[in-house]
């Protein structure tokens, strides 16, 4: 268990990183570390075996803190609330937060059953779909280049803990994709299989494309299966969240 350092001073330099990692959505490419906050999240990480370079705990809360979050840090500090403050994206700050390393492990999977993203740009949209890859079996999310940062703190409290039992790589170029060996499906309003009669080789690799422009043409030419999405009730499109937990929810209750 590492012993707690106390911080008072704003302008103390981990501090400085710290405000850093919570407060800019790239720098955690930089510092090869992100940040997370609150009591799920952190624990979320433990539960996958993960060990917190550094556990931040403002001073009200630090004789509530779960032990266990100080005996897997490498170092603790115990800042001020309004030091901590500085630090929490929520309106009403968790009080506890894990700087962890970023994954070494970046090698595409050729066989995972997996997520494409193509330029899916809203950070919630992002979170949600890596939660519901979670839930549903699909292991590896591809992020194609233009796509929210994976690892920034709005994608990482929408994913509510689920980056931590993916594997996640970002920044790829669509030729990467030829690495795949499972075939890859995309939603079309006009073209293909309705999802819930579609029989797909598992795994498989669904593209999840653009809120407003959807999948690219490159990657739609690169497709082997298509899906559509029943609306009876009219509308003329899903949100890209909604759409992706429809399509790998259907695709996971097919026989491997």
């Amino acid at each position: 268990m590492s012993e707690p350092v106390v911080i008072t001073s704003r302008e103390n330099p981990l501090l400085k990183q710290l405000r850093k990692l919570s407060s800019d959505n790239t720098v955690y490419r930089k510092e090869g570390r992100f940040w997370v906050e609150g009591d799920h999240l952190c624990g979320a990480a433990l539960q996958r075996g993960l060990r917190p370079a550094v556990f931040v705990v403002s001073d009200s809360f630090w004789p509530l803190a779960p032990v266990e979050y100080a005996q897997a840090a490498i170092k603790t500090i115990v800042v001020p609330d309004g030091l901590f403050s500085e630090l929490s994206g929520l309106e009403s700050p968790a009080k506890v937060g894990f700087v962890l390393d970023m994954p070494l492990d970046t090698v595409l999977q050729p066989n995972a059953a997996t997520v494409i993203l193509d330029r899916v740009q809203d950070a919630g949209n992002v979170g949600s779909i890596l939660r519901s890859a979670g839930a549903f079996g699909f292991r590896q999310v591809l992020a194609l280049k233009g796509t929210a940062a994976l690892w920034s703190p709005k994608v990482l409290r929408a994913g509510m803990g689920a980056h931590f039992g993916l594997h996640l790589i970002e920044g790829v170029e669509l030729s990467a994709l030829d690495g795949l060996a499972v075939p890859i499906v995309v939603t079309s309003s006009h073209q293909g299989e309705l999802v819930h009669n579609l029989t797909l080789p598992q795994p498989s690799a669904w593209a999840m494309g653009h809120e407003g422009q959807g999948v690219s043409a490159e990657l739609f030419a690169r497709a082997k299966f298509f899906a559509r999405i029943g609306q009876p009730g009219g509308e003329e499109s899903l949100n890209v969240a909604a759409a992706a937990a429809i399509c790998l929810h259907a695709s996971s209750l097919r026989p491997c």
